[in-house]
Order: structure tokens, then sequence, then C-alpha cells
């Protein structure tokens, strides 16, 4: 047992510190009273970490552990309606650099172990994701004439599983337009799905010494410079393997350098799956195991839907709905941690799961994430 709960041993994790010199350095407690961006911060990943629907949800759960509330810097349990105005109001680019500071702190922490490529170059994966908003609600969230929708644009790190970047836009922004935003560093690879495979695109990583790997639409018109070898005994599902050049003049302008195509047979769903990269070096097995890993993105976005609150919100204002998606990334970015430094093997569903029946447990953090099932000590009765 412990003397502080899970969540305030959570929260206690956290550098406070840097914490507070962002806070400091964006001056977003100026002129406050008593509700302070530290206490908003809070308040926000407990309602992640508890799962709650609404002000009212996050206002009496955090009055029901009143006793507990000044392990986690917090005086009291705040209103419902100073919940919903510090949403609306305080600048939510505080927990964006927030959240960055952490995803550089837990990496600097630890190596991160997965299931990496034997060259040394990183793989980041890049996709978007739609948040669905109702128009008539959120008539900032422009998407069609009768819905509303924001995008997550988003940039994986494959070493860990976290977002690197994300970029928060409109849902009618573009995801080959979007792209354009995110830094992505010389001699990486970047692994994307067709909706990025855009001539311009890929002339502009290619001209900042970034590697790519892109599923390339139907419709492109292109001619076979040369075939290369197909492997002989393994991965035989590499259909193509050979240089090209396009065709048009038009796509001819925007790239004008070779590109190497490659096609691959996908058993499981029976299709062929055709690849376009600038790398030269790699076999084609590879480039084919490097797509595939960008079904690693689609279980984030899954995970961070499905596990977190990102789907219902609880402020109808842009800045309310910027400012839970940060949260709820930061609460995942947690959750990867504590399931990383843990020696039982969690599913992270399982660990959001069973954190969230133990909010207010008081139990020693470490020794719950490493035995979490185990059961007490049997006492000896005399007879």
């Amino acid at each position: 047992m412990a003397n502080l709960t899970l969540f305030a041993q959570v929260i206690a994790q956290l550098p406070k510190e840097n914490i507070k010199k962002i806070i400091r350095n964006s001056g977003t407690d100026k002129h406050c009273k008593g509700y302070n961006t530290w206490s908003q911060f809070v308040s926000m990943v407990f309602s992640q970490f508890s799962g709650c629907d609404s002000v009212r949800d996050i206002s009496n759960g955090l009055k029901s552990a009143t006793g507990n509330l000044n392990h986690l810097g917090i005086s009291r349990a705040l209103s419902k309606s100073t919940i919903a105005y510090q949403n609306a109001n305080r600048d939510s680019s505080v927990f964006r650099e927030i959240f960055y500071m952490l995803f550089r702190h837990f990496g600097q922490q630890a190596v991160w172990e997965h299931k990496k490529f034997r060259f040394k170059m990183p793989v980041k994966l890049l996709d978007s994701t739609l948040v669905s908003l109702t128009l008539s609600v959120y008539d900032w969230a422009h998407y069609t004439t009768s819905k509303g929708a924001i995008k997550m644009h988003t940039l994986l790190d494959y070493d860990c599983l976290l977002p690197e970047f994300v970029n928060i836009t409109d849902g009618k922004v573009t995801d080959n337009k979007a792209a354009f935003d995110i830094e992505i560093h010389p001699f990486s690879i970047i692994v994307a799905d067709r909706g990025y495979c855009d001539y311009s695109l890929v002339n502009h990583w290619d001209s900042n010494n970034v590697f790519f790997v892109v599923r390339h639409k139907g419709n492109i018109r292109y001619k076979s410079i040369e075939e290369l070898p197909l492997p002989e005994k393994h991965a035989q599902n590499v259909l193509i393997n050979e240089i090209i050049e396009f065709e048009l003049p038009a796509a001819g302008a925007k790239y004008s350098k070779r590109l190497r195509r490659i096609a691959v047979w996908n058993d499981e769903h029976g299709f062929e799956i055709e690849l376009l990269t600038n790398n030269f070096k790699l076999a084609a097995s590879t480039i084919a195991a490097l797509y595939k890993a960008r079904w690693e993105i689609e279980i984030f976005f899954r995970n961070l839907k499905k596990l977190l609150r990102i789907k219902s919100f609880i402020g109808t204002s842009r800045n309310a709905v910027e400012t839970q998606i940060w949260i709820a990334l930061t609460t995942i970015l947690i959750l990867s941690w504590l399931k990383h430094k843990a020696s039982y093997n969690w599913a992270l569903a399982n660990l959001v799961v069973t954190l969230r029946l133990n909010t207010f447990t008081k139990i020693n953090l470490q020794k719950w994430l490493d035995e979490p099932f185990t059961p007490p000590p049997e006492t000896s009765e005399n007879t």
C-alpha cells in the first residue's frame, strides 16, 4: 500500500518544474484567480484517466477525492462553470507545448523497444484522422455544407509509436497540402498512403534529402526504364521491381527524377499494392515491409479514439476542442510511458481500463504496474 493514490503517483512522474516553466513563459496565469493552468492541466488529464464525459463529471469526480487533491498541487475542486470557462478561454497552445516537452522528456528517459529495421535511418509514419463534429454546434469546423469536422495530421515516430508532430486543421484541408507544414528531418524515411502521392510534395521531400515510400494512385502515367531483379527465395509476394519516369510533361515538371516502382501482393486481403520510392538501395521486400508498418499509425488513431475522450467534447469553441485533443495526446503519452516501465505485459486497452477503475486507489504504482493481479499474501490464523 501507499500514502498516495495511483493518479497522484502518475502525476508525480511528470517533470513539474519544466511544465511550470512553460506555463510562466506562456503567460496563461496572468490575472488568474484560483484556477491556474496547472490545475486545468491536472483536471483535464483526470478527465481522460477517469473517462469523464462532461464538466459536471470532472467537477464531481475531483470533489469526491477532496482529501487527495493536495498531492496533485490543487487546493480544491473547481466548479463546472469555471472549468468550462477556462477551457474556452485559456490558450490551448500552452498544452501543445507541454505535450512536445513531455515527448522529448520521456524520449530521453529510455530507449523505446520496438521491432526495428536493420538500417539506422529513422522511420516516420504520416497520416491523418477525421474527427466528426456537429456543424450546428461547432460552426467553425468547416468540412462540407452539412457536416463539420477537424483533422489531425500526425507524424508518428516508428521507434516509440508516439506522435512526433500533430497539426490540427479544418476537415476540408487535404492531406497533401497539410504535409508541407510538417518538418521532416533529412535522411529519414517517411511512409504514407496514396493521399500523399502528390508530385510537388514528393519533390519537396526529395529536395530535403528525405526518403519516401508512398502508395501511388492507379491513374499515374509512367514509362519503365529498367527492370530490377526480384527476390529468388524469400519475399515471393514482390511482383514488380522497376525504375520509372513520369510520362506526362506536367508530372515531369513537378518531379523530374527517376523513381522506383514496387508492386506487392497482399495475401491477407487479396489485392496488389503499388508503391513509389526514391530509395534505390533497400531491398524490395524491405520497402514492402516499411509500407506494412504504416498500419501502426492506424492502430494509434484507433486507440486514441477508442480509449480516450476525443470523439465527444466538453466544450464547443475551437480552443476548448484543441485543449481536449492536446490533453488526450499527453495522456496517451503518459500511458505509453507507464506501459514501457512495467514488467507486466500490459495491453494498452487493459492498462487504461484498470487505471480507470483504480484512479484513487492507494497502492504503490510501480509494484502495481509490475504485478497488477497478484493476490495479497495469506495471513496465518491462530487456531
